[in-house]
């Protein structure tokens, strides 16, 4: 079967169990719209199997109709080759050099990618980087933990950043003091760096800390 064949067999058999579920509900192809936020039109053609529908989505559906998403994509995974697991991940990039020629973030050097809860990252860009050294212990982020950034150039005063240093890229609690930032470790062994307009090429916020995940 091709893979064409096979995506199309999926949504339309995950069509027919929102279809099913919707109807032990008794909720019209209205009801649900509504509940979700989309057109009567849409949910008509996600159950004929018509469009493709998103994991975020087939999530919002699941809850409206109070089933879980293994519910709704029961007897179609099969068509993908794919588990449930695999369905509700995507794979992001681990960091290990970044570059900021131009003003253009660029990943240098990716280590490997790790397979990321999609619960985790709705919106916006994420990366992975790995904590290395001692400095951010007292926050409980040790060597080798893994650390998921969400890509954003400023961070508000006080959260855990990634932050560009002559392009190795360190974790620094990030303040602000009347246009300076202050990036300060989480040992006392480590003194704060500090960027000034001189800095600017650098020093570069990337992204703010999300989550880590240990390393065991």
């Amino acid at each position: 079967m091709s893979n064409s064949n096979g995506s199309k067999l999926f949504y339309l058999v995950v069509g027919n169990n929102i279809k099913k579920y919707r109807a032990i509900r008794n909720f019209s192809l209205q009801d649900l719209a509504e509940r979700v936020g989309l057109t009567k039109k849409t949910i008509q053609r996600y159950e004929n199997g018509e469009i493709k529908i998103d994991m975020d989505r087939l999530d919002d559906i699941s809850s409206a109709l109070e089933v879980g998403i293994p519910q709704l994509i029961e007897g179609a995974e099969s068509f993908l080759g794919l588990s449930l697991e695999e369905l509700n991940t995507v794979n992001l990039p681990i960091v290990g050099r970044v570059s900021c020629g131009n003003g253009v973030v660029a990943y240098e050097e990716v280590e490997g990618y790790e397979p990321t809860p999609k619960t985790w990252i709705r919106g916006g860009e994420y990366f992975y980087v790995r904590a290395t050294g001692d400095s951010m212990n007292n926050a409980r982020i040790y060597d080798g933990d893994l650390l998921l950034i969400r890509k954003q150039d400023d961070v508000e005063d006080g959260e855990i950043a990634a932050v560009l240093i002559n392009e190795i890229v360190y974790l620094k609690r990030v303040f602000k003091n009347d246009g300076m930032l202050v990036l300060q470790s989480e040992n006392p062994n480590y003194a704060p760096i500090f960027k000034t307009d001189e800095d600017q090429d650098s020093i570069k916020v990337l992204g703010k800390l999300k989550k880590v995940v240990i390393n065991l």
